[in-house]
């Protein structure tokens, strides 16, 4: 038997784990190569297998855990299909891992058999998620604080900050010309960032910019709230969650979105924490960016 926890699915149903079928127990090779795998597929048990399709061939280290994971499990089919081959061998497979690949509603109607649509990590802009819904197939991701990756792009964010501020390209060029002490750079210390998302990526970055001597202003839906005390003694918060009030206190000045403009007009360094979707596709127009020039 096997069973898969799955987290929430998107567009409105609750994920379940995937029942597999009774199984026997099949041969099975793995294999990268299309052409091998279509063989393999036909040897195999057509119903004794769940077949899992990564699409295309980046971030390798996706498809490469799995197979490992599962290398005992004869049961499961791992496949790799180039970006281009996806639509037309997607009717094979019950679980597709999208990664970049785009999956609107046309590539959909395509998967007959698919009973889960997942994403290695937590960006589900490329998925026509109402699509998946119709055809009653499940649509999921991985929450980065549960895997690490948060603290990963939160790192990154850090890594691109400092070599802007340090202007690194023109360092390596002066470097390679022997030429010291030039370009002049700048430090983190004493800027403001602005942290536009306070999910789980934004609470890594906030944790970690804390010693660089930055004024951390964020933007968040919801925060914990306060509210004053019958006896006068000043604030508490409303929010029974001691862990919630102190991500909350990470920052030094919090909004919600109607902060949007007079944050930018504040800060030096803005950072989106957010996933790219319908509702925040549109916080970024052109006039945010001019905020931040004129200011």
């Amino acid at each position: 038997r096997c069973e898969a926890g799955l987290p929430k699915a998107e567009g409105g149903g609750q994920a379940s784990s995937v029942a597999p079928p009774t199984f026997s127990s099949p041969q099975l090779t793995i294999s990268p190569d299309y052409s091998k795998r279509t063989e393999t597929m036909v040897d195999s048990s057509h119903n004794n297998v769940t077949r899992v399709l990564f699409c295309g061939p980046h971030w390798p280290a996706s498809q490469n855990y799995t197979r490992e994971y599962v290398a005992d499990l004869p049961y499961i089919q791992v496949d790799v299909a180039p970006l281009e081959d996806v639509p037309d061998v997607i009717g094979n497979y019950h679980i597709c891992v999208v990664k970049n690949r785009r999956m609107d509603s046309e590539v959909i109607a395509r998967a007959k058999q698919m009973k889960l649509i997942m994403q290695y990590g937590v960006g589900l802009d490329g998925v026509d998620v109402d699509a998946a819904t119709q055809h009653g197939i499940k649509v999921a991701k991985i929450p980065g604080s549960v895997t690490g990756n948060s603290v990963s792009c939160a790192e990154m964010a850090i890594y691109l900050m400092l070599g802007l501020l340090r202007k690194q390209k023109e360092m390596e060029i002066a470097v390679s010309q022997k030429r010291l002490g030039e370009p002049v750079g700048e430090t983190l210390l004493g800027k403001t960032v602005f942290i536009l998302g306070f999910g789980a990526i934004g609470i890594d970055l906030a944790k970690r910019l804390r010693p660089f001597g930055v004024k951390l202003i964020a933007t968040k839906r919801r925060w914990s709230m306060e509210v004053p005390q019958s006896n006068g003694l000043g604030p508490v918060s409303s929010s029974s969650d001691p862990e919630s009030d102190e991500i909350d206190g990470l920052v030094d000045e919090k909004g919600g979105l109607d902060k949007l403009y007079a944050f930018a007009a504040k800060a030096d360094i803005v950072v989106t924490c957010l996933a790219l979707n319908a509702e925040t596709v549109i916080l970024i127009p052109l006039c945010f960016i001019l905020v931040l020039f004129i200011s």
